[in-house]
């Protein structure tokens, strides 16, 4: 989409926007996924923070059609039903004049987050306080309030566009015939890779006057990339060529190898590989990580802190002596890579 002129549009008081409310606290062990039909929802932007249903008795039960802001990730999801959230940190906000929908809360969303997601992080964390007091800028309509019907349209033709170009996409063969992993075999990290548990760095605290230094967050885009700091006296960085693993919050699993030196964050661990491996090698085994996590375990009730090290295993092809098939997996990217270009030169 093209950038929106914005310059006749007005400021507005968040508090004279909406209200807001916190919500419950709901321990990880305590949720039994099945147990009811209410949607618990965390502070994630996958599956829209859905990660269970359960039976909403002794918990605070949250109204519909309202944004759920994580207080400490800054994460922001429409939620059209009633639901259960985990954490007394987040809040929703609810519009004062109800007749606000779907597409204008999703407007609504892009405002805010565009806005403010450079302010709150996990160590400045938001809260509805915070949130009510700041200004943010909306189309207005003749009578200088919120132009709800604007908002409603853009959304409607942004759904639009990405439908039409989502056809588009279809008409490519995208499906790769599934492979057969039977004869494969299960592997433990520490099979494949040290295991170091990361600089743990928080990014509000580092300096950026001379940036070098790349700082590897618990993010699923830019390779995890979300920021360049200073190099940190007596704090080596890690080589270009490691690996990071994200083990937990919304975009638990993430993995990437690093293509600069770096820093990580809190909850991303170094893979440093035990055997020389190409880099198609190491997109091989990182998607596979990747699926791994995402199967069989989940953000905020089942991370990968307490198995990383001990029993997170994940199949990979192998050789009769049980030793990683490392050609295949290099052969098998460069292929993938070769027909997914050809595909897409067709467009």
């Amino acid at each position: 989409m093209k950038r929106i002129d914005v310059k006749d549009w007005f400021e507005f008081l968040i508090a004279d926007l909406f209200e807001a409310d916190n919500t419950g606290n709901v321990l990880a062990r305590d949720i039994e996924d099945g147990s009811g039909v209410i949607p618990f929802v965390t502070a994630s932007s996958v599956n829209n923070g859905v990660c269970a249903h359960i039976n909403p008795q002794n918990y605070k039960v949250m109204p519909g059609n309202c944004i759920l802001v994580g207080g400490k990730t800054f994460t922001l999801t429409y939620q059209k039903e009633k639901f259960i959230s985990n954490d007394s940190h987040n809040f929703v906000l609810i519009a004062k004049d109800k007749n606000v929908k779907k597409n204008q809360y999703l407007f609504l969303i892009s405002v805010i987050r565009t806005a403010f997601e450079q302010r709150y992080t996990w160590n400045d964390a938001v809260t509805k306080k915070k949130i009510l007091e700041e200004k943010i800028k909306l189309p207005v309509d003749f009578e200088k309030n919120p132009d709800w019907k604007y908002m409603d349209d853009y959304i409607s033709d942004v759904q639009r566009k990405t439908r039409e170009k989502l056809k588009l996409l279809n008409l490519i063969e995208t499906r790769q015939n599934r492979k057969d992993i039977s004869a494969w075999k299960r592997f433990h990290l520490y099979d494949l890779f040290d295991i170091d548990m990361g600089t743990k760095l928080d990014k509000v605290k580092m300096k950026d006057a001379n940036p070098k230094i790349d700082f590897v967050g618990r993010a699923n885009t830019n390779n995890g990339v979300t920021t360049r700091i200073d190099l940190i006296e007596n704090v080596e960085p890690y080589k270009a060529g490691y690996m990071t693993l994200a083990l937990g919050g919304e975009y638990l699993g993430s993995c990437f190898i690093q293509k600069n030196a770096f820093y990580t964050s809190q909850n991303v661990i170094v893979l440093i590989p035990k055997f020389e491996m190409t880099r198609n090698v190491k997109l091989f085994i990182a998607t596979c990580i990747f699926k791994e996590s995402r199967l069989h375990y989940k953000a905020f009730i089942n991370e990968l802190n307490r198995h990383v090290k001990k029993d997170f295993t994940f199949p990979l092809p192998a050789k009769q002596t049980n030793i990683p098939d490392f050609d295949y997996m290099d052969k098998y990217i460069n292929n993938l890579c070769l027909q997914e270009k050809k595909k897409y030169d067709l467009i």
